[in-house]
């Protein structure tokens, strides 16, 4: 069960948003004020307007990622400020992503899906297997035996993006809104760039395949041992599996 706040001083707006959003299932708080905000319980996600009565939105999201629940909330701000400056500020700020008035309540819903998948942490999940890598989601860490891969931020984001949807193609659309929080077809660019830098490093040929004209996908397993050879492409054969842990003698 998914908890949302609404903050939202727009009592219509505020009321038909809450309406649509549990009719999909989510549970939804709303507060009017930013103050209201600082002082709600803790919620999955937070759908934050930037014009409030008592304080700027701007403001509330920062104060927000500094509370102690605040760095596993995800936050999208949901504005009429629609200025690329505008934009930037909000990103800046600590929102995961940034929507402009009017919405669609479907796209909406699919961006909280992807910001809640970057923003729920399970420490639990064991770390995944690459052929001879290691991917801990939860530590954000890549190994290759005992040695670490050394990966920027955006870099690790975007593998674990294709991780969590390994055998899946995944379209450039969805990693930049789940990379970049943005969808401009300039950021392109920003991307191919990423994906060449980090096929480098990992350093395991055929690992993250292009799908022409679509996106990219991490290639699955198809039984074989991870980085065994397959027959018929010459390509190591993925696994992206549990790794599991050596049994002491």
């Amino acid at each position: 069960m998914i908890k949302v706040l609404l903050v939202e001083d727009d009592v219509r707006l505020a009321d038909a948003l809450a309406g649509a959003l549990e009719g999909r299932g989510y549970v939804v708080d709303q507060v009017r004020t930013g103050q209201a905000a600082l002082g709600a319980a803790p919620v999955d996600i937070i759908l934050l307007d930037l014009g409030l009565p008592d304080m700027d939105g701007i403001d509330l999201c920062r104060r927000l990622r500094e509370r102690a629940d605040g760095a596993d909330t995800g936050i999208i701000m949901v504005t009429a400020r629609g200025r690329q400056s505008e934009r930037v500020r909000g990103l800046r700020s600590g929102a995961d992503d940034y929507v402009v008035k009017p919405l669609a309540v479907d796209e909406l819903c699919a961006r909280m899906e992807a910001v809640l998948r970057r923003t729920r942490r399970r420490p639990e999940d064991p770390p995944v297997a690459l052929g001879p890598l290691s991917v801990d989601l939860a530590t954000r860490t890549v190994t290759r035996g005992d040695e670490p891969v050394d990966l920027t931020r955006k870099e690790f984001d975007l593998l674990a993006a294709l991780v969590r949807e390994a055998g899946s193609v995944v379209s450039r659309e969805h990693l930049l809104l789940r990379v970049w929080q943005t969808s401009w077809p300039g950021t392109l660019r920003t991307l191919e760039v990423h994906i060449g830098t980090l096929r480098s490093k990992l350093d395991v040929p055929g690992l993250i395949e292009t799908v022409r004209g679509v996106g990219y996908r991490l290639a699955a397993a198809d039984g074989a041992a991870p980085g065994a050879a397959d027959g018929a492409t010459g390509r190591p054969s993925v696994s992206a599996a549990p790794v599991q842990p050596a049994r002491r003698p």
